[in-house]
């Protein structure tokens, strides 16, 4: 209780923090005393000569800022934490490991749904308030999950659970395009998807802690102090995030304002990518959703009941994946930006495809250590990459309709991944073939991230 009553205590803090910050930048200053106008008239040259210049950042960061904890809470809390929990949650609801998989791609239901229908919405409330009442969602559901009994109730409540998911990501990422100008856009998604790894971060130690002081019935707590958190943060977002600079009187964030542009920022009015381009964008995504889901959901289940591993170390080796992949997003988003899209997709896919292939084989325990390593270190790089690439090919008035668009596909993957490697593990005895799966079907995106045009080539 201290530890949750303590947890609520920093997010309301970090809420101050937030509401301060955005008010003060909207508090114009204050004006000098009549009776001091002629010392002012004369000290003003000297003042303005001598005074500091002061760079405050750009706004689109501090929407940066709300995208990293909106993604900690609907992706981190929401979907991720699911592999922490499921252990005791097989356990105390006697399911199967087809149950378990099933469990898993009832949220990828509720997020293909949410996918269809965000785009719309989004256009008629904006993405502000789509973002806000998606997170509360994503608590409520979080909290029912909690007073579930048996495995149709938990696949019904965690459905909606992945509609808020979806609600919030998609339209979360398609605002990147509108803060910030094509070359800043890799680092910009990059930044906004590493709230998955604090998520991971925070859930491998918070939620062995909570499942022990819980004893049977800890996952119960735990998905509770989950959803709370979801809660605190959907204030936060509704606080903070903006639809457009244009709200502000800003313009989109860019870092270099006298050097050409590398790539080419479409307006709507301008050249697209073709239905072709597009549908190639969406196959690369959907063998992402289809690839890394397996690992993200099995891992854990994989290490406590096939590798012999106890809870809490399986949790640090989850919490191992969440802190290499604070990196993933910035780093390999930033790569893109100086390397080409293409290039970091090729990259990010062959170190997956090793992560498969090294948990799937039966090798010592140090590939072990490689293989959640090579993971974490990758985890969000394609969907920064993604995003970027989206915007690049579309513009910013295009991207969020867009990334919607192969969202979709990339949630029909997150679908059928769990799904069928929850039925392979249960046929074979051992999950090592669906991480097989997993290496093959990454190494196929490997050859299609080949074939990827550049954005020149489209217009």
């Amino acid at each position: 209780m201290y530890l949750y009553t303590s947890g609520c205590n920093v997010l309301f803090t970090i809420y101050c923090i937030f509401f301060v910050i955005v008010s003060c930048r909207a508090i114009p200053p204050r004006p000098l005393r009549q009776h001091h106008s002629q010392v002012n008239t004369y000290l003003k040259p000297i003042m303005n000569e001598n005074a500091p210049k002061v760079r405050t950042p750009h706004y689109g960061w501090y929407v940066v800022a709300a995208g990293t904890l909106c993604i900690f809470a609907s992706l981190g809390f929401g979907r991720f934490a699911l592999g922490m929990l499921l252990p005791a949650m097989a356990e105390s609801l006697e399911l199967t490991y087809s149950q378990m998989g099933l469990i898993s791609t009832s949220n990828f239901v509720g997020y293909l749904v949410a996918v269809l229908f965000c785009s719309y919405i989004s256009a008629r409330i904006g993405s502000r308030l789509l973002i806000f009442f998606a997170l509360l969602l994503v608590a409520t559901s979080m909290i029912l999950v909690s007073r579930a009994n048996s495995f149709i109730t938990v696949a019904i409540i965690y459905t909606l659970t992945g509609i808020g998911s979806g609600a919030s990501n998609v339209p979360m990422m398609g605002l990147i395009s509108s803060w910030f100008s094509a070359r800043q856009r890799g680092k910009a998604a990059g930044f906004v998807v590493i709230g998955s790894g604090f998520a991971i971060l925070l859930s491998g130690k918070l939620i062995p802690y909570l499942n022990q002081l819980g004893e049977s019935d800890g996952w119960r707590l735990s998905w509770i102090v989950l959803g709370m958190i979801v809660l605190f943060i959907s204030i936060i977002c509704f606080v903070v995030i903006r639809d457009t600079p244009a709200e502000l009187g800003l313009k989109p964030y860019d870092s270099n304002k006298t050097s050409p542009p590398t790539a080419p920022n479409f307006t709507g009015d301008g050249p697209s990518a073709t239905r072709k381009d597009i549908y190639h964008l969406g196959a690369i995504y959907f063998l992402f959703g289809y690839t890394y889901v397996i690992y993200a959901t099995f891992i854990v289940t994989t290490l406590v009941q096939e590798r012999g591993f106890s809870e809490s170390i399986a949790g640090n080796f989850w919490s191992w994946v969440g802190f290499l992949s604070l990196f993933s997003g910035p780093v390999f988003g930033t790569l893109s930006d100086k390397l080409g899209r293409k290039s970091g997709l090729i990259m990010v896919f062959t170190i997956q495809m090793f992560a498969y292939l090294l948990v799937a084989l039966s090798l010592p325990g140090t590939f072990l250590y490689l293989s959640i390593g090579c993971y974490g270190l990758v985890a969000w790089s394609i969907p920064s990459i993604m995003a970027a690439t989206v915007g690049d090919y579309v513009g910013p008035q295009k991207a969020a309709r867009v990334f919607g668009f192969i969202t979709f596909i990339f949630a029909l993957g997150q679908i059928a991944g769990p799904a069928i490697a929850g039925f392979l593990a249960e046929k074979y005895g051992s999950f090592s073939s669906s991480f097989l799966m997993a290496a093959l079907f990454a190494g196929i995106a490997v050859i299609l991230s080949t074939r990827l045009k550049k954005p020149t080539e489209i217009s």
